[in-house]
């Protein structure tokens, strides 16, 4: 790709805005850095030393003269600048497309509703311990909060690089092509971007596999309903390689390809040549990395493993070394009998609905923030099973109380401290707190890290006996 000369306008000034910017430049194009908002300080410090324009407060009829545009993955399709560079007919990237045009480094790409984190965390730490033996480099990429472009320049032929996507980020990326796609799994979340349709966001997330051909790989859950009628109903028609992973013993629907299951608490690989055992759930199951979910993540983990030509016993190694993610059901401290766990992570029904199941017994809940559209009713059986009290803040507190109300106690907290203290009030021995929201974070705070990071300061504020 010669960017040499090429007029560039790069729409948002975040993170991979910024990473873009950076990369664009040092390969020779004309950038523009257009937002709509304001730049912060940092940021317009770090664009004055590069080689570009830059704007912000608005975007300028300048934006439009260029040869293509990247756009940030907050933007929406609806925002007037895209819809206008769309009738102009002005082509418009990803941040994670550009990065992908320049990468010498194998691609492990990771994405679904939930659990992709986790699955690229430990596949990232997997490669790093598999490379100090083969002589490769590991890095870890995209949404898990490094911008892609801002390190693609490092990697060489034969690393590897594990990249974490959102369907914003695939949205426009028409070439991107990974070594091995990983798709967790896929429900409702973030429709309001797709007009409230989850074949629309589906869509999105199946443009992970799109440029594959046969040399390369796709790991799919098939637990998952639709990923499962997605992809076995009409297996032979893909070009690359499936390795399906699910909860139960199962029988492949392509012969080249081996399957991932979990066999009492075995993780078996079923190949033509019989089962092999690569690990059982009693060596990496701990406070902060457990749950059904968990071994789902790891079921996606081996199959990754077996397609990269990972040892088992660097496998287990890992896994046995594996203490969770911070913010994903991060166990915090234990006061007075009563464990306190961090899962702010949780920014939609069905990772609240996971929390809740992992739990060894009965829960505080503390819920609430910026509603996505939430079905709460969906999740009305777990509550009632699992919640002794359910505690409700932010934006959406009215619409939990009414929800809930009747199904379980609930109370509401006009603050995160307010609410951590009522359920260290109303906990009791071998219960447990969980701080599992269900909602994005952007009523109270600006990340779901800066909403458990407050959660955990004030757990640890708590009187403890």
């Amino acid at each position: 790709m010669d960017l040499t000369g090429k007029k560039v306008s790069v729409i948002g000034a975040g993170k991979s805005g910024m990473a873009a910017a950076e990369l664009l430049c040092r390969k020779g194009a004309k950038v523009l850095v257009s937002e709509f908002g304001s730049i912060r300080a940092e940021d317009l410090l770090r664009l004055k030393e590069m080689p570009l324009s830059m704007e912000q407060g608005g975007h300028s009829e300048r934006v439009y003269d260029a040869d293509f545009c990247v756009v940030s993955p907050g933007i929406p399709p609806s925002a007037k600048v895209v819809v206008t560079m769309e009738e102009k007919g002005i082509p418009l990237y990803s941040e994670i497309e550009i990065a992908s045009r320049f990468c010498k480094a194998k691609i492990i790409g990771v994405t679904g509703t939930d659990g992709k984190t986790t699955v690229s965390t430990l596949l990232h730490r997997l490669c790093e311990e598999d490379g100090l033996r083969r002589g490769y480099r590991a890095f870890s990429v995209g949404n898990i909060g490094v911008p892609f472009s801002s390190m693609v320049l490092e990697m060489n032929v034969g690393d590897v690089a594990v990249v974490e996507l959102s369907s914003y980020q695939l949205e426009r990326s028409p070439t991107f092509r990974p070594d091995v796609a990983v798709m967790t799994n896929i429900t409702p979340d973030h429709l309001g971007r797709y007009g409230g349709e989850l074949s629309c966001y589906a869509a999105a997330k199946f443009r992970i596999y799109a440029n594959q051909g046969r040399e390369d790989t796709l790991v799919y859950n098939q637990d998952d309903p639709l990923l499962k009628e997605h992809f076995v109903d009409d297996a032979e028609r893909f070009a690359f390689r499936i390795i399906p992973f699910g909860m139960e013993p199962f029988s492949g629907t392509r012969r080249d390809s081996p399957v991932v299951f979990l066999e009492g608490e075995r993780v078996v690989v079923r190949t033509l040549n019989g089962d092999e055992t690569v690990v059982v759930t009693s060596d990496f199951f701990k406070n902060s990395f457990r749950g059904r979910h968990n071994i789902s993540n790891v079921l996606a983990v081996v199959a990754v493993a077996r397609a990269m030509g990972i040892d088992d016993e660097v496998v287990r190694r890992v896994l046995r070394e594996f203490k969770g993610v911070e913010h994903r059901q991060e166990y915090v401290m234990t006061i007075n009998g009563v464990d306190w766990v961090n899962d702010s992570k949780a920014t939609n029904i069905n990772a609240m609905r996971t929390a809740l199941e992992a739990l060894p017994g009965t829960a505080v809940l503390l819920a609430g923030g910026r509603d996505k559209g939430n079905d709460y009713a969906s999740i009305a059986g777990i509550i009632r099973k699992k919640v002794s009290l359910l505690i409700a803040l932010g934006e959406s507190q009215e619409k939990i109380v009414s929800a809930f109300k009747g199904i379980v106690p609930v109370k509401v907290a006009d603050s995160l401290e307010n609410a951590v203290v009522l359920a260290h009030d109303a906990a009791r021995l071998g219960q447990s707190v969980l701080f599992s929201p269900g909602c994005a974070s952007f009523d109270m705070f600006h990340n779901f890290e800066e909403r458990g990071m407050k959660f955990k300061q004030c757990v640890h504020q708590l009187p403890q006996c």
